[in-house]
């Protein structure tokens, strides 16, 4: 049958077979041949045949059953074990324990197709094959693999039945599916070749499977046998096309399934696996496969059984397999092919032909100087920081958006932007709801307040969806269900909104979703943290879209299809190695800040950094008094202080200057023609930004209106808001409208001081002036239009206590001087309260991220989030030291670090970077040589503004400077 068989198939070209080089060699072949020759010249005839079988156990059974295996490996010189579910210790120690009782070291294998976690608990799930199909850097999917092929070593297993190449055109397929890299040849063909190289690369033999190919059946063949129904020519251009590529790159083995295929095996409802035209004629002759052929595990229904025990296995044994897997009884199977042996059914050639190559194998794994396991830190060596490096890279390339009408994304405008989440699947999508929120205000709506008759979106003008997909494994439920589907569908409808659906489950999911009134599909493929956090990153833009649809999704999705766009240069979030600096010492942060709390330095703070456009290190310490019983989370809001004037004035500075409103070299004269017959017409613009131009320090305002027991005078302030009273300080304190005048007149008074560089807050408050003067407009109100809004920085902003419930406010000081009570929500500078809490010098409030967000946009010379703010030309122009000469190191407006001292920096930045520091404990800085963003926000002042602790400390410095130290490249 087997020589007839041969005719059939002649039009393959023989000369394959001649050109494929044994993936089993290598390069030092005579050292291996050597070793090969004397450990089969030594072995015995039961030993030679034991080499045949790999037996399954799992590292979670009992010990009686764990022991059972030792002693077959002891008394049936069995050649592998294949390890199913457990956990790894367990399992490294019982591998320990079987190689110590083999007189031949045992070939472990393992079913890890997407890491260790496919079996064992505690170990690092990878993103599914599935996933990986969408991407379309080769470099990345080898990445993973190498990456699967390091775990796998490190516990001691030598062969991963992986990659899985078949090519899956059903999406009805019950056992494949995210198991496959799509229905694409070509692309299934690049990513199992680029999987394999990754994982041989460390010493782990791959293993390409499903042989002749399962991806279009609709039945499992560990329930029964799957019938693979078409012709010889379909199978060579799709089914079998991948396996013959990748025999040519270099597979070690091929696993062959148990299938039935008419038109290559002519007897009816004979397996794959137990047919020799099609192992030994197809597979071997006709492809040329030199390596390790493998049985599907022989204990699935899809193989059958037969009257007499090891009939199945000596029939595959006979078909061509070299490695009979699984077998139901090895013992039997065993005994059968010796008597096979013994009565000529199996002829010495052959038996040696398979053993000399499971002998190479394990020669090439580096079996001939075996080790055992190291045990100590195995847990931590399978589960490092660079799991979640490799498994980031390659969500951030497979992410793919499939439809994208009007652009909708990514998202920009947020400043005309409503925005609603609802969610809809079986599982949780809070990381996903949490990190759009980072960029915007996004509102979540229940899913059960939408229906066809009540709209409970009508206030929002754009809806995002997450449909998300329980992510334990590939085979768990991914379909819609009715519910969510009239939900969707009722969203759908609306003419109010637009419609963005991120999908968390594999594309077929979207097979049953009418796409006709969803503007945009974006596909993250699994429900991890990390796949929720990176699909939000692409919706707004801090990420671009890179992937393609490995599979037809839907009628109106098909295959490869895909909508590309680059990041519009928002703020992503990263591991700090991503961005070449170390986490380790970065975490030294910690320590410093804590520290900090425990010297009573501050309550609580918050701390960013940033580095290359990608955050990361974001955390919040202690609490917000020292007797409040919550945590300082990163949602609370700091009082800025003289952040203000490089966060919220100068960006109006710089805005107005382009618009030729102002002009560097424009006089206080010019801009407030009251003081033309003052001492301060003449000071410029730029020297007063450059605090270089003899203003005084400060004016303490408020002492002019304090009574003789230095209480708010009745002649200034009213408890309430009355007529000529409205200029806010607290929501117990008025103070008359026409204080603001007095102020003004009070600053016009003031002697210019000696000619030397002095820190003035006074100028400030004539940019103020002159800013809502100029624009007709409050500065909090222009600030959130030109700058806040569209930043998405939502938490920036005076007054917070207008917009935020005052517990997300963190208390500055307990007031004993002038207010008399605990200053929250209102800002804590006494000039900017009285003036109603918009101060050109102080008055702004945010956290840390909003802060992230504005000195990026610095960074980036002026460009953020698909937005030019301001030009480079004019951000550069702001930020050059005028007066360096004379000894101001300041540039205009910003901060920067002299050149003699380093102040008021770690002195390890560069002299480009530009930042602040505020009274109440606030900090940030922004080094564009570095690309980094630093922000440090505390409320050292409370409960008194005499704890200068802080300042003394140097810690704000001090944690720059870890931050530099932790740079690695």
């Amino acid at each position: 049958m087997f020589k007839n068989s041969l005719l059939v198939f002649l039009f393959i070209g023989s000369s394959i077979a001649y050109a494929q080089r044994n993936p089993l060699v290598v390069a030092d072949s005579l050292s291996q041949k050597k070793w090969v020759e004397a450990k089969y010249n030594a072995m015995s005839l039961e030993e030679r045949v034991g080499q045949l079988f790999m037996v399954s156990v799992a590292s979670n059974q009992n010990k009686a059953a764990t022991d059972k295996i030792k002693q077959i490996i002891l008394e049936n010189h069995i050649g592998g074990v294949i390890f199913s579910n457990g956990g790894p210790v367990q399992q490294a120690k019982l591998t320990n324990t079987y190689q110590s009782a083999s007189k031949i070291p045992l070939l472990i294998g393992m079913d890890a197709e997407w890491g260790l976690a496919m079996r064992l608990d505690s170990t690092y799930a990878f993103p599914w094959n599935m996933t990986l199909g969408a991407i379309r850097d080769s470099s990345v999917v080898e990445r993973v693999g190498k990456q699967i092929g390091k775990h796998a070593k490190r516990l001691g297993v030598h062969i991963n039945f992986a990659p899985d190449i078949d090519i899956n055109t059903n999406p009805k397929n019950p056992i494949i599916g995210n198991r496959s890299f799509g229905e694409d040849r070509e692309n299934v063909t690049r990513n199992g070749i680029a999987f394999m190289k990754g994982m041989e690369s460390e010493q782990v033999l791959s293993s390409g499977k499903h042989f002749p190919g399962h991806g279009d059946t609709s039945s499992d063949s560990h329930k029964t046998l799957p019938q693979i129904p078409f012709s010889r020519k379909r199978l060579d251009s799709i089914e079998m096309y991948p396996f013959e590529k990748l025999i040519d790159a270099g597979i070690s083995s091929i696993m062959v399934a148990h299938l039935s295929v008419p038109s290559l095996e002519l007897q009816k409802d004979l397996p794959s696996s137990l047919s020799e035209q099609i192992i030994s004629g197809i597979l071997k002759e006709q492809l040329g496969f030199k390596g390790l052929v493998f049985t599907d595990a022989l204990n699935m229904n899809g193989v059958g059984t037969s009257k007499n025990p090891g009939d199945v296995e000596l029939a595959a044994f006979n078909a061509g397999n070299d490695i009979l897997l699984m077998p139901k009884d090895v013992v039997a199977a065993k005994n059968r092919l010796l008597k096979a042996y013994g009565n000529g059914r199996i002829s010495k050639e052959r038996l040696e032909t398979s053993v000399k190559k499971i002998l190479m194998a394990k020669f090439k794994v580096g079996l001939n100087t075996y080790k055992p396991i190291v045990l100590k830190n195995l847990y931590e060596d399978l589960n490092s920081l660079e799991n979640d490096l490799v498994y980031e890279r390659a969500i951030e390339n497979a992410i793919t958006v499939a439809k994208n009408d009007f652009s909708l994304l990514p998202i920009k405008t947020l400043e005309n932007k409503k925005i609603a989440y609802v969610e809809l699947g079986d599982d949780s999508g809070a990381v996903f709801l949490n990190t759009l929120k980072k960029y915007t205000t996004v509102t979540k709506i229940d899913k059960n307040t939408i229906t066809s008759s009540t709209n409970s979106l009508a206030a929002y003008n754009l809806v995002i969806v997450g449909h998300h997909m329980n992510n334990e494994s590939p085979w768990k439920s991914y379909s819609y269900s009715k519910a969510d589907l009239a939900v969707l569908n009722n969203i759908s409808k609306l003419r109010t909104s637009n419609l963005i659906l991120a999908e968390f489950a594999k594309p077929y999911a979207l097979n049953s979703v009418k796409l006709d009134g969803v503007n945009s599909v974006v596909i993250g493929f699994q429900n991890s943290a990390i796949a929720q956090e990176k699909v939000a990153e692409v919706v707004f833009g801090a990420i671009g879209a890179k992937g393609k649809l490995p599979v037809t999704a839907n009628p109106d999705l098909p295959v490869n299809r895909s909508v590309k766009f680059d990041s519009i240069l928002r703020l992503g979030y990263s591991l700090p190695e991503r961005v070449g600096v170390s986490s380790s010492k970065l975490a030294e942060i910690d320590k410093l800040v804590a520290a900090g709390i425990d010297s009573l330095m501050f309550p609580g703070a918050q701390v960013l950094v940033a580095r290359k456009g990608k955050i990361i290190y974001e955390k919040a310490f202690g609490k917000p008094t020292y007797d409040a019983t919550e945590k300082v989370t990163l949602d609370h809001i700091y009082d800025l202080a003289s952040l203000t004037k490089i966060l919220g004035t100068l960006p109006l500075l710089m805005k107005m200057e382009e618009e030729g409103k102002l002009s560097l070299n424009q006089t206080f004269q010019e801009l407030i023609p009251a003081y033309a017959d003052t001492e301060l017409k003449n000071v410029s613009v730029l020297k007063a930004l450059s605090h270089y131009g003899r203003l005084p320090a400060w004016i303490a305002f408020y002492t002019s209106t304090l009574d003789k027991n230095r209480k708010p005078s009745g002649e200034f302030y009213r408890d309430k808001l009355l007529p000529g009273f409205s200029t806010r300080v607290t929501d117990k304190l008025y103070i008359t409208d026409a204080y603001t005048d007095s102020i003004y007149n009070r600053i016009g008074r003031q002697d210019l001081k000696s000619n030397r560089y002095r820190y003035s807050d006074v100028g400030y408050y004539v940019f103020h002036k002159y800013i809502e003067d100029t624009y007709k407009e409050k500065q909090d109100v222009l600030a959130n239009k030109y700058f806040y809004a569209p930043l998405g920085a939502k938490t920036t902003t005076y007054n917070p206590i207008d917009k935020f419930e005052k517990d997300r406010i963190i208390p500055s000081e307990e007031d004993n001087y002038y207010r008399y009570e605990r200053v929250q929500g209102y800002v804590h500078d006494m000039g900017a309260a009285m003036l109603g809490g918009v101060g050109g010098h102080a008055g702004l409030f945010s956290n840390a991220s909003d802060i992230a967000k504005i000195m990026q946009m610095y960074l980036q010379g002026g460009f953020y989030g698909g937005d030019r703010f301001i030009s480079s030309r004019t951000i550069k122009k702001f930020n050059t030291c005028y007066f360096c000469k004379e000894n101001v190191r300041r540039g205009v407006g910003f901060d920067k670090p002299d050149a003699r001292t380093g102040s008021p920096t770690c002195g390890c930045v560069s002299q480009k970077s530009f930042g602040h520091s505020g009274f109440t404990g606030t900090y940030t800085w922004a080094d564009p040589e570095e690309e980094i963003v630093y922000v440090f926000l505390s409320n050292r002042t409370y409960p008194s503004a005499t704890n200068t602790l802080l300042v003394k400390s140097g810690l704000r410095t001090r944690i720059q400077r870890v931050i530099y130290d932790a740079i690695e490249n």
